[in-house]
Parts: C-alpha cells; sequence; structure tokens
C-alpha cells in the first residue's frame, strides 16, 4: 500500500494527460491499484504499474473519442487545482506545458498510441527503450511514433521561471479590467489574433470560438456585464499548472478561465463552464 501512495500522484498525472478527464483518470489509478493488490511480488513496482495505467487509459480513450465527437460546442479538459501536487510533480516548464489546458487540447488530434508515446517522452522523461516496452512495440517504432506525434501538435512554446510572475500579473490585470468593465485596458492585454473558446457541455456557451481583439473584448465585457456575474467572486489559482480564474457563486464554482500569455499579451481564453467538468476542482477547493 505504502509503495503505491508514493507512486500515486505520478500515476494520477500520467492518466490525466492522457485522458483530459480528472474523474476518469481517479477511476484509472484506482482500477491500477485493484489489480496491484492482487497482483505477486513486483520486481520494478513504478514501471509495473506505469505499464498498466497506459494500457488502461488506452483502451478508454477510443469511447472517449467517440464521446467527443458528439460533444456540443467546443471540448476542454477537466481543470485541476494543481498548486498541492495533485498530478504530481510540476518542476520543468515541460511538465506544466504537457497539463495545460491548449496542450491538452492538441493532443486531441493524436492517436491514442503517439498519445501516450509523448506524453510518456516528453512529461516523464522515458526513453525510448522503456516506452517501447510499456507499449509492445520496438523501440523504432517507439521513435516513429513520437516524431508523428511532434509533428502533428507542433513544437511546445518554451516557458521559463520568470514567466510564471509575469503570467500572474497579466491574469490579474485582465480580471480587474474585465470586472472594471474597462474596455481600453482590456484591449491592450489582447493579442490581435487572440481567440475565446466556451466549453459549456451544450449549455450557457457560445459553440463556436470567438476570435479577433475586437470581437473577444466585447465578447468578456458582456459575460461581465451580466447580472450574474455581478453578483460572482473571482479569485486566482493554479490550475492545470498556470494561474487561472476560478468564479464562484455563493459555494458554487461556476466556471474556471484558464488564460494562455505569449509575448506578453493573452492569446488565448478558455472557458470551462459544463457544470459535470467543474466538479473535481470544486471538490479540490473544497479540502
Amino acid at each position: 500500500m505504502e509503495t503505491f501512495l508514493e507512486q500515486r500522484p505520478r500515476l494520477l498525472g500520467l492518466a490525466y494527460r492522457m485522458l483530459g478527464s480528472a474523474a476518469e483518470a481517479e477511476d484509472v489509478v484506482q482500477d491500477a491499484y485493484l489489480r496491484w493488490s492482487r497482483s505477486g511480488p513486483v520486481e520494478v513496482p513504478a514501471a509495473w504499474l506505469t505499464t498498466v495505467v497506459t494500457h488502461l487509459c488506452l483502451n478508454r480513450l477510443a469511447s472517449a473519442r467517440n464521446r467527443r465527437e458528439r460533444y456540443v460546442g467546443p471540448w476542454l479538459p477537466e481543470p485541476v487545482l494543481t498548486g498541492g501536487g495533485a498530478l504530481g510533480p510540476l518542476e520543468t516548464a515541460e511538465q506544466r506545458e504537457s497539463v495545460s489546458m491548449g496542450v491538452l487540447v492538441l493532443l486531441e488530434r493524436l492517436t491514442p498510441a503517439e498519445r501516450a508515446v509523448l506524453i510518456l517522452r516528453e512529461a516523464f522523461g522515458h526513453p525510448h527503450r522503456e516506452i517501447a516496452r510499456v507499449l509492445g512495440v520496438d523501440e523504432a517504432h517507439s521513435r516513429q511514433l513520437h516524431r508523428r506525434a511532434r509533428a502533428r501538435v507542433g513544437e511546445p512554446r518554451r516557458r521559463y521561471e520568470a514567466d510564471r510572475e509575469h503570467h500572474r500579473r497579466v491574469v490579474e490585470r485582465f480580471l480587474a479590467a474585465a470586472g472594471d468593465g474597462d474596455v481600453a485596458a482590456l484591449e491592450r492585454l489582447l493579442a490581435e489574433d487572440v481567440t475565446v473558446w466556451a466549453d459549456g457541455g451544450g449549455g450557457r456557451a457560445a459553440r463556436r470560438p470567438v476570435e479577433g481583439r475586437d470581437r473577444v473584448a466585447r465578447y468578456l465585457r458582456g459575460m461581465w456585464s451580466r447580472v450574474e456575474a455581478a453578483r460572482a467572486r473571482f479569485e486566482t489559482a493554479e490550475v492545470n499548472g498556470e494561474t487561472a480564474v476560478l468564479v464562484w457563486h455563493g459555494s458554487a464554482l461556476t466556471a474556471v478561465l484558464a488564460v494562455e500569455v505569449a509575448g506578453g499579451r493573452i492569446d488565448a481564453v478558455r472557458f470551462v463552464l459544463n457544470p459535470d467538468k467543474l466538479a473535481y476542482a470544486a471538490a479540490q477547493a473544497a479540502m
């Protein structure tokens, strides 16, 4: 039990990156524990558990893709509060980048095998020799899957430790400008080609992305001017490795805003409004 508990945050981080769903990741890790408890002595527990969790996720990804193809409006991952280490260590730029909303959306372009290789290689630093053993392929095939995955999602944006403080300040300025109705200040924070995605699961959200500085500024100002927003409480927290905005109505978490910054300006905002996707983060916040 102690060995499994030591591995649990890393396993949850792996499953979450694979599935984009914290609730499903928890189910996978619990299933892995049941298999662990029934197994005999394991020579290398970390490797055994990594293999089990990876294959459990691969089994789920086909049905997950079918559900997402039928999803109404933009699909975004479930947000996770990461300040307490829920998804394992986020000590490097690569680890933080790999749980960001933007990257998790890009991973949806990949086949399950490509996704597994990319995550195991770039988020967890496994050599291709080990990845090949996990997936049951040869090392050359693992390298090929990695090259194909990298080509399909593009090169990651490198973020450095100093950028985290700058990102936090930009998010706070964004929140203040939107809350004050200061459209001019809001527009100054936005990149010309900024895009907003809102995941409401078919409910209260734009069903298509909103693009361009002017349209995004009007959209954000409109959202903040609603009666519901006037009664809301806003706070910042670390979500998916970066500073984000939590929106509360009383004790209910009603939205999470993931704000992406590049070149000193906001180039993407992702709203998670679907109540089902907010349940995990709400439970974390209540602990």
